[in-house]
């Protein structure tokens, strides 16, 4: 039984000695033999990272290096990538320093620093070691954690913990809680009320995610006065490039809105237009917001480039107004995608009572013809002669116009289905996506909550109206003069909102007379609409671009 206890003790005994001599071979070396952090300090004015090493053993030490080796760069990114600093001989009881220019992220002064590992090197002046031949001897060559001297306690790693959520930076920042509940607002709209959910729903949640603090999923030092600044998407700056970051330059580089004019396209039948070329007569009316919008905003203060961009959002045609704002006005792009956006999906909701106000119950209840069938190559040879005639026209908008009738083109060739139920489906459904989040996340707070947004945003509805007011009135003018009358309602279409404004000219026509049918007749309209925001936009960019 003793011999029992007596090796059990000492087999604790054992156990204790290696489980103490781990430790402290992972633990500072002792100070009478290592060369060992006195302290660290960081200037955040410079951008300056100090360490001090001293000597704590008794001899001399020929030569010391600290070579940092591995860092968290979300936390601290340097500007030296060799990341090397050297010194020359040190005195027992001797200090040196060490400078690097570093950048820490969040820095709070509090005495805790960014984990980052390194090496310290040093040579002993020992007679035995011959030290112009050998240089740094393996043997007297020590490894170790840079930072961090003292012990971090569970209690400061808990605190430090705590400060790098988002909760503790959401502290005084009331700007991001508000910016929070207006893209929970865009969600229930959409969700519940149904507004638009392909569109409103990526827009909210990229508004949602751009206002999480300490996310830096997007930044717009990125994208500063209106230009892709790549040398800062580089690893070696101090600033890392987020997800939308990345997304985002399919908006800035103009590619999103084109390819989702080509879904459009290859998802719109432009027949009725071809059937009824007087529906272009119409379109182009309802550009009227664009205009009187545009000249609205210069006489509020803006400049010609943000009043193009501002009135475009009369065309109620997403893809254009982003086209238009990134290229003239990069900086309002957030409240111009969110506006134009939101006053496409309230269309149901918008011009109703404006198409009510303008019309009359006889008016309302014209019953017009039904449409002549359009042959397939009249169908082929339209999108073909559009595109030519609007790029020699308006080159500048030539991109979305011709994005727009190639998809068109595609869909009605016959011979590319499988491109055009690509364009109609899979390609739109991803660029829509990515288009939807990332032209949300713009919407910061600091840019988003502002007396210019609330001027944006009271400028769009009242561009929207316009554009709805003018198809309406140009539809009541040409009635002075045709035999065959024109349902007015169907001038309303006109504005860009494909196919939604033209279910609203449907759907109002039908409560005055339930044997109407104005869909098809609206598209037309409503087609030209889309053709005539582009132009519009060709011809801002051509102004002021």
């Amino acid at each position: 039984m003793k011999k029992r206890i007596f090796a059990a003790l000492m087999l604790m005994i054992m156990v204790v000695g290696f489980t103490y001599s781990c430790i402290a071979a992972g633990s500072d070396a002792p100070a009478d033999t290592t060369l060992s952090i006195k302290s660290t300090a960081y200037d955040q004015e410079t951008d300056t990272l100090t360490v001090v090493m001293a000597n704590n053993s008794d001899k001399d030490l020929l030569a010391a290096a600290l070579i940092i080796t591995d860092f968290d760069e979300n936390q601290i990114t340097f500007e030296d990538f060799s990341q090397v600093a050297q010194t020359g001989e040190i005195k027992p009881g001797g200090e040196v320093t060490f400078s690097y220019k570093a950048k820490i992220k969040d820095f709070r002064n509090d005495g805790v620093y960014p984990v980052v590992n390194g090496q310290i090197q040093y040579i002993v002046n020992d007679p035995v070691i011959d030290t112009t031949a050998q240089g740094y001897t393996p043997e007297k060559i020590e490894l170790k954690d840079m930072f961090n001297s003292e012990p971090v306690t569970a209690a400061s790693a808990v605190v430090n913990f705590l400060h790098q959520t988002g909760f503790s930076m959401l502290a005084g920042n009331w700007k991001c809680v508000i910016m929070m509940l207006i893209s929970c607002v865009l969600l229930y709209l959409a969700i519940v009320k149904g507004f638009e959910p392909l569109l409103l729903i990526p827009i909210a949640f990229g508004m949602l995610l751009t206002n999480f603090p300490g996310a830096d999923m997007f930044h717009e030092e990125l994208f500063a006065n209106g230009h892709v600044h790549w040398d800062l998407f580089n690893a070696s700056n101090n600033l890392t490039p987020g997800l939308i970051d990345y997304l985002y330059l399919g908006v800035k580089l103009g590619i999103y809105p084109c390819l989702i004019f080509m879904g459009v396209g290859a998802m719109t039948d432009f027949a009725p237009l071809i059937a009824n070329p007087k529906s272009l007569l119409l379109g182009a009316a309802a550009q009227l917001g664009i205009f009187v919008t545009f000249i609205a905003a210069r006489f509020l203060g803006f400049t010609g480039a943000e009043a193009g961009s501002i009135g475009i959002i009369g065309g109620a045609d997403g893809p254009t107004a982003i086209f238009v704002t990134t290229k003239l006005a990069p900086h309002l792009l957030g409240p111009i995608a969110v506006a134009a956006y939101s006053y496409m999906a309230l269309v149901p909701v918008i011009q109703p009572p404006i198409m009510k106000a303008l019309t009359t119950k006889a008016e309302r209840q014209i019953v017009m013809k039904p449409l002549r069938t359009v042959s397939r190559t009249e169908k082929i040879v339209f999108p073909i002669v559009v595109t030519a005639f609007v790029s020699l026209l308006v080159p500048s908008a030539g991109p979305l116009v011709g994005c727009l009738m190639f998809g068109n083109l595609v869909k009605e060739c016959g011979v590319a289905d499988r491109i055009s139920k690509t364009a109609q489906n899979e390609l739109m459904n991803i660029v829509t996506i990515f288009l939807g989040v990332s032209v949300g996340a713009t919407a910061t707070a600091d840019t988003f909550l502002s007396m210019q947004t609330i001027k944006i945003i009271v400028m769009g509805v009242v561009a929207f109206g316009l554009g709805t007011a003018g198809g309406v009135l140009l539809a009541k003018f040409m009635n002075l003069f045709l035999k065959t009358k024109i349902n007015p309602l169907i001038g309303s279409a006109g504005v860009s909102a494909v196919p939604m404004a033209a279910r609203v000219s449907q759907v109002v026509g039908q409560k005055e007379n339930p044997k109407n049918f104005l869909l098809m007749h609206a598209m037309g309209p409503n087609v030209a609409g889309v053709i005539g925001s582009a132009i519009a936009a060709g011809v801002l960019l051509a102004l002021f671009a």
